[in-house]
Parts: C-alpha cells; sequence; structure tokens
C-alpha cells in the first residue's frame, strides 16, 4: 500500500511538472518588428517652426542581442500659420505657394540602438498610455538626400518609445531627441513626434494581424 501511494505521489507530481512546463512553453513569444506612420508639429517656439511632420517608421528587434534597428522617412514644411506670420520681405502671405513652405525630407537610420525599459525617459502622451518598449541610440539624419546642416555639430541621441494599452498593445509611437542633441537644438525641438503603430510582426503575430490598431 505504501509503495502504490509513492507511485501515485510521483505520478502526480509529474502530471503537474509537466503542466508547468507546457505553461511555460505556451507563452507566447513578444513581437520583433513593429511600423506605422506618424503626423506632427514642432513647437511654434522652437527652430524656426512650427514645421508640419509626417512620414513612416519601423522597429526590428535583433534577438536577444539587446538591440534594435530604427528607421523613420519623414517630410517637413512649414503650415498655414507660419506662412500668415511670416510674409517675408517682398511677397505677401500665400498659402497656395508651394516654396514658402520650404518642404525638405529626412532619412533617419538608427541601426544597433539599445533597448531600454527605461520607460521615465518617454514623454507622456494625453490620454496616458503604457509604455511597453525604448529604443535609444544616436542615429543618422539626412536633409533633402544629404547629411543634414547639424550633423556636423556630433551626434544627436534619439529615444523611441512604444506603447499602448488594454485593448491595443502597441498603439502609439513617440520619438523624441535629447534636449542638448543638435538635432533638437538646430531643427526639430526635443518636443515628442508622435505616430501610430500600424503592424506589428513576429512572435505569434503576423503580418497584416494588427490592421487600423486592432488585432484580428
Amino acid at each position: 500500500m505504501k509503495n502504490r501511494t509513492l507511485w501515485w505521489s510521483a505520478c502526480i507530481a509529474a502530471v503537474l511538472v509537466s503542466a508547468a512546463v507546457t505553461g511555460v512553453l505556451a507563452q507566447p513569444p513578444a513581437p520583433t518588428r513593429f511600423s506605422g506612420i506618424f503626423n506632427d508639429y514642432t513647437p511654434a517656439t522652437g527652430v524656426g517652426g512650427p514645421w508640419e511632420m509626417h512620414g513612416t517608421w519601423s522597429l526590428k528587434l535583433k534577438g536577444d542581442s539587446g538591440k534594435a534597428d530604427f528607421s523613420a522617412d519623414m517630410t517637413m514644411e512649414h503650415p498655414d500659420s507660419w506662412i500668415a506670420a511670416n510674409p517675408g520681405t517682398s511677397t505677401a502671405p500665400n498659402v497656395d505657394h508651394p516654396a514658402m513652405r520650404m518642404p525638405h525630407t529626412h532619412h533617419i537610420t538608427m541601426p544597433d540602438a539599445m533597448i531600454s525599459y527605461d520607460t521615465s525617459v518617454c514623454q507622456p502622451d494625453n490620454p496616458a498610455t503604457i509604455v511597453r518598449l525604448v529604443v535609444i541610440g544616436q542615429p543618422s539624419v539626412t536633409g533633402n538626400g544629404k547629411a543634414a546642416s547639424f550633423e556636423s555639430l556630433g551626434p544627436s541621441t534619439l529615444q523611441v518609445c512604444i506603447s499602448g494599452e488594454a485593448l491595443v498593445e502597441y498603439s502609439n509611437l513617440s520619438m523624441s531627441f535629447t534636449p542638448t542633441s543638435p538635432a533638437a537644438e538646430k531643427h526639430f525641438g526635443s518636443q515628442a513626434i508622435h505616430g501610430i503603430v500600424r503592424k506589428v510582426m513576429g512572435g505569434d503575430w503576423h503580418d497584416g494581424d494588427q490592421t487600423n490598431g486592432v488585432p484580428r
């Protein structure tokens, strides 16, 4: 009887251990790729601001390395309010004159950026969101296809934050240059640039699993 009791106890323990291991293995891996768009303004008090910003971005986590590749492609131009307040020396304000908006492009690339979970560096959203991931590094920034003018002043630091809430785990993007960075002081300002997460890939997610912000 004693041996049979010990045998049953061993069987039950084995089943419990197996269930626990299965539960751990069943936990879905985290996503590894994110992409989306952003639309925002720089502050009116910034360098030559305000500027309108529109573009796309992507983020790829590099396995267990603790690093990630980030890139963003954007257009910038002055909005109507800037044109009205800055007619120039000889030209009346004309919102239909494209050149007055000073349109230009930027390509931002940041390979091997460090992944961090220090959410205190992220500027808060309104309403607030839960920051899930932070990436920090020194990007290269172009201006109309060549090195941006502030690149010669030294490296800038860019921090990228991915956040979300209960219904959409990964919904928001914010990226900002640290205040002392040449990119912030000479062009973008240090205010966060806001955007949306459109696609989440990798892990148990697949391309197109997140559409219009809502997982299918």
